[in-house]
């Protein structure tokens, strides 16, 4: 019997040493796995030396590729500028709008330069970097509409606007109006084009540009109807990051850099910020 009961005791002693083992290697791979979800876009950059850009990359004059598969554009610019003055390369990522926020989220890029308004409702979700753009909505119509120049003229009418920003916003504050949501700013010139809708709101900035590079056959009919900041979207918990992309920012419109930039695009001195 005292044979048996020394097994049994030995027995369980052994048994006890592997089951402590075993959770103490499952405690240190959830820790890891913490440890490493929770690194901040600085520290990943300053690991990696590339900065991840995120924007539509369809959205001429801001962003777009040009014939040779390059992204050019004012953001891209911008981008370049920043990255050049935190000592990094750049990563472009394409993404839809209607995923920006998610993906920025979910850590799949760094930073959103990609003419995002910034609004309270977004801020709930994201931070943002001081402003690097401030421009406005206006309405566009067809060269040889005479009857919508402000925004209480667009009630009864039907009118064009990206799903999930700001010019949709604008748009349904007047009752009244058939407001038709896109995917893409193309889509929506397109069918004012086509006669399939009577008005799209967008960014002065955008359509004078593709108004001009396109000679498309329409107008702007309005003063602006909204002001828009745009600022740079960066996942929540990244104030370093934050204070040093505005501390870059400020460095370029202070030598001068933005202006240049902002000229190269638009032609004209940018709005007063």
């Amino acid at each position: 019997m005292k044979k048996n009961l020394i097994l049994v005791i030995i027995t369980l002693f052994v048994i006890s040493i592997i089951a402590a083992c075993g959770g103490e290697e499952k405690t240190v791979a959830v820790n890891a796995g913490k440890e490493s979800s929770s690194k901040t876009v600085l520290d990943r950059m300053e690991k990696s030396k590339v900065l991840n850009v995120a924007f539509e990359g369809t959205y001429p004059p801001f962003n777009f590729l040009d014939d040779k598969d390059d992204f050019q554009g004012f953001d891209v610019d911008i981008s370049n500028e920043i990255a050049k003055r935190l000592g990094v390369e750049v990563n472009f990522i394409a993404t839809k709008w209607d995923g920006l926020i998610g993906g920025l989220k979910a850590d799949k890029f760094d930073i959103v330069i990609g003419q995002m308004t910034v609004t309270e409702e977004r801020k709930k979700s994201v931070d943002f970097t001081d402003p690097y753009v401030i421009t406005g909505s206006v309405l566009i119509t067809r060269e040889e509409t005479n009857d919508i120049t402000k925004l209480e003229d667009i009630k009864g009418k039907k009118v064009g606007v990206g799903g999930g920003t700001t010019f949709e916003e604008v748009a349904n504050t007047v009752d009244g109006a058939d407001v038709i949501l896109y995917k893409a700013v193309s889509d929506y010139i397109q069918d004012l084009k086509n006669k399939r809708l009577d008005v799209i709101i967008n960014d002065q900035l955008l359509i004078s540009y593709n108004i001009k590079e396109q000679n498309l056959p329409l107008k702007i009919a309005s003063d602006i109807v909204n002001r828009d900041e745009i600022g740079m979207a960066v996942n929540k918990g990244n104030e370093d990051f934050i204070t040093e992309v505005n501390e870059a920012l400020s460095e370029m419109k202070e030598d001068g850099t933005y202006i240049e930039i902002y000229k190269k695009w638009f032609g004209t001195e940018p709005l007063e910020m």
